[in-house]
């Protein structure tokens, strides 16, 4: 592989040179320039673009931290962020938080160090403090953070309410919900949700909730504690997919069969839920769009184009299958 020694000898000129030609930056003359330009061609030379981050303060790369790789929702959301960055001229460094706040800031050094040019995050931990302090641009994405930061969420609310007036609609009489984590800002509407849709019922009370922290494993628990607790329950509204097909799962092992005698709705949409026995009936989030969008609204941020607004609200789509 030629290095940048190889490209100043075959040229004539010094490594100063080279890296001025390369980086756009300092005064050449016409003659070296277009010696340098043939030498890179001929020998086919590739720069170090951790090397050029350094020299320049910047990189044509962008940070995505997500808070848990395991849940199939934010692999399908950093596929779309990954392929619209490609589009625009962006390579993209995933990193998986936890959800722990000392994860999470470590990444955010390290992403910092190698000079990206933005980042996109879906975090419950990250302050506003620490998002002036980077002095980058940020988009947030799936749940909010501070008003005035670019975000892109969804009708979490809305579609949680719709969830749970579509399990009445089907002849359900009692209706749990497995809530996602305690604190995240999107499990806090869709749990507020489905109490809008219930609180007028005489059977209800908070023993109704369970908490099965965005996990099919604690799903499979919280729906055997729900389930020995309120027998009668004939529907769920999980917080999100895998937590519904933690849900089917504690239904098989207790002799119940889905959805004959109990209905499960989940929520995101991803594609898991469309290609399971049985089909699991969703509230389905744009994923891709989403992706999409907080990509452009961040490569817009940091090429300072101007933007239209900073808070978008995205649409759901309830999607029947069998296990309703």
């Amino acid at each position: 592989m030629a290095s940048i020694k190889d490209v100043a000898k075959m040229a004539g000129v010094s490594v100063a040179t080279v890296s001025r030609v390369l980086n756009d930056k300092g005064y050449v003359g016409q003659h070296s320039r277009e010696k340098v330009e043939k030498a890179i061609k001929e020998l086919n030379y590739k720069p170090n673009e951790i090397a050029r981050s350094l020299f320049k303060k910047h990189s044509n790369t962008i940070g995505l931290i997500v808070p848990d790789i395991m849940n199939p929702y934010f692999p399908e959301l950093a596929r779309a962020v990954e392929d619209t960055a490609s589009k625009l001229g962006y390579n993209v460094i995933l990193c998986n938080s936890d959800e722990n706040k000392e994860k999470e800031q470590a990444y955010l050094d390290v992403l910092k160090q190698n000079y990206v040019n933005g980042i996109i995050v879906s975090s419950n931990t990250l302050t506003a403090e620490q998002i002036e302090a980077l002095n980058i641009p940020i988009v947030s994405i799936d749940r909010e953070i501070s008003k005035g930061l670019p975000t892109i969420v969804v009708e979490n609310k809305k579609g949680a309410k719709a969830a749970t007036h579509f399990l009445k609609s089907k002849g359900r009489k009692r209706i749990g919900h497995i809530r996602g984590t305690a604190g995240v800002v999107n499990a806090e509407e869709r749990c507020g949700g489905y109490r809008e849709a219930v609180a007028e019922e005489p059977w209800f009370t908070e023993s109704y909730i369970v908490n099965g922290n965005y996990d099919m494993e604690s799903s499979i628990d919280a729906t055997r504690e729900l389930l020995g607790r309120h027998p009668d329950i004939d529907g769920i509204f999980a917080a999100n997919d895998m937590m519904a097909i933690g849900a089917i799962k504690a239904a098989y092992q207790l002799g119940k069969k889905v959805p004959e005698e109990l209905a499960v709705i989940g929520f995101d949409g991803i594609v898991l839920s469309s290609v399971m026995i049985p089909e699991l009936t969703t509230v389905a989030q744009p994923i891709y769009e989403m992706g999409e969008l907080a990509t452009t609204v961040l490569v817009n941020l940091m090429e300072q184009q101007p933007m239209e607004k900073t808070y978008y609200t995205l649409e759901v789509e309830l999607i029947e299958r069998r296990t309703t």
